[in-house]
């Protein structure tokens, strides 16, 4: 500016006048635009941040889910698998002892035992009784291929509805819902009319 456009200025000021405006932008910003600039910078930095946290904690939690998950069914598996050896241990041991049971029984047949044999019998019919091991196969029950093994057919009986056991030749013995052996029985079908 020339000396007389200064003058000129500096009366327009005096005077209330709005000092002219210059074609030249300042380079500077103010203290508050360049505060509002930062703070809007770390804004979204932290509004990132907290983006990347919830996804990491989604995933992580996810993880842990389904590891929780893996971890149930490997459990149950276990408990299970250790349930079935059992059963098949406690089936392996009392298998034999069947065919004991049943001289047992024959003795029996045949008259009363010697006291000393009867306690001994008697204590082994408690503890193979208590390890799950039960007697089933009776005179009258009506006859089902899956517990009894018919070893004969023996005819009609009027008195019977339904083809029935009518001599039972050796019990049947099983460990829970497992037959150890089917009841080996003579069977009787009921009248045709």
């Amino acid at each position: 500016m020339t000396q007389p456009e200064q003058e000129a200025a500096s009366f327009g000021e005096a005077a209330g006048e709005a000092p002219a405006e210059t074609d030249v932008e300042s380079p500077v910003e103010s203290p508050v635009e360049e505060a509002l600039a930062d703070e809007a910078t770390v804004a979204g930095e932290v509004e990132d941040d907290l983006t990347r946290a919830r996804r990491d904690l989604d995933e992580l939690t996810g993880d842990l889910q389904r590891l929780q998950a893996e971890y149930l069914n490997y459990k149950r598996r276990v408990d299970r698998d250790r349930e079935l050896v059992r059963e098949n241990a406690t089936y392996a041991a009392l298998a034999p002892i069947v065919d004991v049971l049943d001289t047992i029984d024959r003795a029996r047949e045949h008259g009363d035992l010697d006291p000393g044999f009867a306690a001994v019998a008697d204590q082994l019919e408690r503890v193979v009784a208590g390890l799950g091991l039960t007697k089933f196969g009776a005179v009258g029950d009506a006859f089902d291929p899956t517990v009894h093994e018919a070893l004969s057919h023996i005819g009609q009986d009027p008195d019977v509805t339904v083809t029935t056991c009518k001599v039972v030749a050796k019990a049947g013995y099983r460990i829970g819902d497992r037959v150890v052996r089917a009841a080996q029985v003579l069977v009787v079908d009921p009248v045709d009319d």
